[in-house]
């Protein structure tokens, strides 16, 4: 009787044993590091449905790090609303509270690793994933591909992930619990080719939280501030460091890389029907025009389009606007006092320093500025 008593618990122990085993080897481990650039070493990866994932994430990146897993194609959504916290950002680690984030991961500091683990979903798609720490989630991203038969579609055409990594050698291979992953190392200075135009939103000094800054050829740059709805400032000779931002450094501004050559002084650059009447100004967002941000935003509710470009000469920018539902007299202001820029503009009469413009002359009309801070560094040069 105890020999047979010994021999069931034997058994059961071992039963036991093997069903931990097997719990065990039933979780599909993903191994996912922060590496310089920007950017995650492995940048897709195929799972089944209903699978039990253990992400293993490693900061292997001098900057700080976080990690989103979102619902299909709401990566930008996620990434704009976490530019939207502004100053609460470092306190709730980047991360919006949205029902499109479908898990996430705290900021990991440099040279340290975490782990997430869960249950994938049961509707097969692109899960993408994304650290939305400002200016990450733009270049910093991958994808979690769900599906029955672990196919991933052709890299070289694979919209899910970062485009400098849409290439052959980079190929990814289907992950489970027991095979390496093919991964990639690219030592970049900078997280994408910086060609003018392109913008950063980010924190810039003399501006509020939802500053705007703007690369343009020509070694010029400016500082446009979304929560006044105006311009505030031009640079030349570079752009922005962020590197303080990137690692994780909380009330940091970018730092301008050149010298300011002209500063908007103005509170309200558009006034709509009295002049000397406060505004009422919202913003709306930007669109692109052959890569240049179109700023839209409302003086009054009434629409108002800002685009700045440079110069060809590189001597200045010119500032064009659109209001096309203009129904009273509009006001432009700017700093008409300043002997270093001289204005030229499409339509409207000088009335007290300010810029009068009828209805229909407010439609669509530009201001030209000159610099001659830029002029007299241009013959320097020479």
């Amino acid at each position: 009787m105890m020999h047979n008593l010994k021999v069931a618990i034997c058994i059961f122990s071992y039963f036991l044993c093997f069903q931990y085993v097997k719990a065990q080897n039933s979780v599909t481990t993903i191994k996912i590091s922060a590496i310089s650039g920007m950017q995650f070493d492995l940048v897709r990866f195929s799972v089944k449905p209903n699978e039990q994932i253990k992400i293993v994430l490693n900061n292997m990146d001098d900057m700080s790090h976080n990690f989103l897993i979102t619902k299909p194609g709401k990566r930008l959504d996620i990434v704009n609303a976490a530019l939207k916290l502004e100053e609460r950002g470092p306190r709730l680690n980047y991360i919006p509270a949205s029902p499109d984030v479908l898990w996430s991961v705290s900021v990991i500091p440099a040279n340290q690793s975490t782990s997430l683990s869960f249950t994938s979903p049961s509707v097969p798609g692109a899960y993408p994933y994304v650290c939305t720490i400002p200016g990450h989630g733009f270049i910093m991203y991958g994808v979690m591909y769900v599906s029955t038969d672990g196919i991933l579609p052709n890299i070289v055409t694979d919209l899910n992930i970062p485009p400098s990594r849409r290439v052959e050698k980079l190929l990814s291979i289907n992950s489970n619990s027991s095979m390496d992953h093919e991964k990639i190392t690219l030592q970049a200075q900078h997280p994408y080719e910086s060609v003018s135009p392109y913008l950063y939103r980010i924190f810039m000094e003399d501006a509020g939280p939802a500053a705007i800054a703007v690369s343009l050829p020509n070694d010029l740059s400016y500082c446009w501030d979304a929560g006044t709805c105006r311009f505030r400032y031009a640079w030349s000779g570079g752009f922005v460091d962020n590197t303080q931002i990137w690692k994780g450094h909380a009330n940091v501004n970018a730092k301008i890389v050149g010298a300011i050559f002209y500063r908007d002084n103005t509170l309200y650059p558009i006034l709509v029907g009295k002049p000397e009447q406060v505004p009422l100004i919202e913003f709306r967002g930007y669109s692109l025009v052959n890569s240049y941000p179109e700023f839209h935003y409302t003086v009054n509710d009434i629409d108002v389009f800002e685009l700045i470009i440079p110069r060809d000469d590189g001597k200045g920018l010119i500032r064009k606007f659109r209001i096309p539902e203009a129904k009273d007299d509009v006001w432009f202001t700017c700093n008409t006092e300043s002997a270093s820029v001289e204005y030229e503009v499409s339509a409207g009469t000088w009335v007290n320093g300010k810029l009068k413009l009828s209805a229909d002359e407010a439609k669509s009309f530009s201001v030209n500025m000159l610099n001659y801070s830029l002029v007299y560094n241009n013959r320097k040069k020479k």
